[in-house]
C-alpha cells in the first residue's frame, strides 16, 4: 500500500520591519563648524589726538591798553590814529601797519563824487574780487562816525600764506571811505574772524579827522 505525503505549507511572516530614517524627536547632532575668527583689523583708524584747548584769547585780539598814536601823511589832508609799536611799510599807493595777524591800512585817492553805498556794492566790491582771495559776505553799509557819515564796507577774505608756517587765516575786513571835497581816503581793518576787535576797530574809524 502506498504511503501519501502530506505537504503542510507555513506562510512566511515579515520579521523585519521598516525602519524611519529620520526620528521628529531628535536625531543626530551634526558636528559643529569651527567659529569663524573675527577681522583683527580695526575700522578705526589711528586715535586721533585731543583737540586743543580754546584759548581765553582768541589769535589776533588787540590789547585792551594798546596805546594809538596820530598818524598824517607828508602831503597833510588828514589825521587817522593807529596802534603804537606796530611795524609801517608801504603797499603801492597806501600806508600799512601790521602786527601779528592785524593790519591797518590807510590810502588816498582822487574821486570825482562821494562814495555811496550803491557805487561801493556796484564798483569797487567787484574791483576787489581780483586782487582779494575768496571775498565772501560784502557788504556797505553807512555809519556815524565823529567826522560824520561814512561808507563802510565790510567782507572777509584769505589772508596771505604766512611764509614760515604756511598757514593762512580767515579775516574779517572793514573797510571805511571818508570823502572831502574831491578826497577820498579808505581806511582798511582787517584781523582774524574769531578775533574780538570790535573796540579798537572803532576807535581807529572813530579818530579819523580832516585838516
Amino acid at each position: 500500500m502506498a504511503h501519501s505525503r502530506i505537504v503542510v505549507m507555513v506562510p512566511l511572516v515579515a520579521v523585519g520591519a521598516l525602519l524611519a530614517g529620520c526620528s521628529s524627536g531628535g536625531g543626530s547632532t551634526s558636528p559643529s563648524r569651527p567659529a569663524t575668527a573675527a577681522s583683527s583689523s580695526s575700522s578705526a583708524g589711528p586715535s586721533r589726538p585731543a583737540p586743543a584747548p580754546t584759548e581765553s584769547n582768541p589769535p589776533g585780539d588787540i590789547p585792551d591798553n594798546q596805546v594809538y598814536v596820530p598818524y598824517a601823511p607828508a602831503q597833510g589832508g588828514f589825521s587817522v590814529k593807529v596802534p603804537e609799536g606796530w611795524s609801517r611799510s608801504k603797499q603801492g599807493a597806501g600806508t600799512v601797519f601790521t602786527d601779528k595777524l592785524n593790519s591797518v591800512t590807510v590810502r588816498t585817492t582822487s574821486a570825482a563824487t562821494a562814495p555811496s553805498v550803491r557805487s561801493v556794492t556796484g564798483t569797487v566790491v567787484p574791483q576787489l574780487r581780483t586782487p582779494v582771495t575768496r571775498l565772501t559776505g560784502a557788504k556797505a553799509s553807512v555809519v556815524k562816525r565823529h567826522s560824520g557819515d561814512v561808507v563802510r564796507l565790510t567782507y572777509q577774505r584769505d589772508s596771505e600764506k604766512n611764509p614760515v608756517t604756511g598757514k593762512v587765516v580767515r579775516d574779517a575786513v572793514e573797510r571805511y571811505a571818508f570823502y572831502r571835497g574831491g578826497h577820498e581816503v579808505d581806511v582798511t581793518l582787517s584781523g582774524p574772524v574769531n578775533a574780538d576787535n570790535v573796540d579798537p576797530w572803532r576807535i581807529i574809524s572813530d579818530s579819523f579827522t580832516w585838516k
